[in-house]
């Protein structure tokens, strides 16, 4: 016997977006970046650990949420996007302020390591060596550019998101559709 499928779509899938996988990433480079550069008592750290975090975190929760509330998806994920943001900010901050170099969107560094999150697999790993024997300039440059991936991700994922909500409706929506599916099936 086939089973109709339910009204709550598959959801949760969170570690197959490159968006997620990327700000995992960042959180990893921006927790070694805050204790490796940052002085012990500086209240950057707890906010740009933070920052970080909630990018993450709120993408993999808005990804959950996803099957019974496309709203709170789509709020999530853009609460991870401002978060991203912030911490975009807290980077380009931290170089200004010490007259450091930011390295420019099309630049031989730049481009090398958008390069090196092509892979099948990102995770920090693909970057511990340049993070982990670089000075803080090149790390905070490494964590803006993986950062600006990350938003231009999570940008596409909030349209895409959009698109999905104006063509399949919320909850609600499939919950009548399939009430009223399952009516009509009974009455065949």
């Amino acid at each position: 016997m086939n089973e109709e499928p339910g009204f709550i779509p598959p959801h949760g899938n969170y570690e197959a977006l490159i968006c997620f996988q990327k700000s995992e990433v960042v959180y990893d480079i921006t927790y070694r970046f805050c204790h490796k550069f940052l002085a012990k008592n500086d209240r950057t750290i707890d906010q740009m650990i933070q920052a970080a975090r909630s990018g993450k975190q709120n993408i993999l929760e808005g990804s959950k949420a996803s099957g019974t509330s496309k709203e709170m998806e789509i709020k999530l994920t853009n609460v991870a996007r401002a978060s991203l943001e912030e911490l975009l900010r807290d980077y380009q901050d931290y170089l200004r302020v010490r007259d450091l170099c930011r390295w420019e969107k099309d630049s031989m560094e730049a481009l090398y390591v958008r390069k090196l999150g092509n892979g099948d697999v990102v995770n920090y790993e693909t970057y511990r060596e340049i993070c982990e024997t670089r000075p803080a300039e090149v790390v905070a440059n490494i964590a803006l550019c993986l950062t600006h991936q990350s938003n231009y991700l999570l940008d596409q994922l909030i349209r895409r998101l959009e698109k999905d909500f104006l063509k399949e409706g919320g909850l609600r929506e499939r919950m009548t559709r399939a009430r009223l599916d399952s009516r009509k099936r009974q009455q065949e």
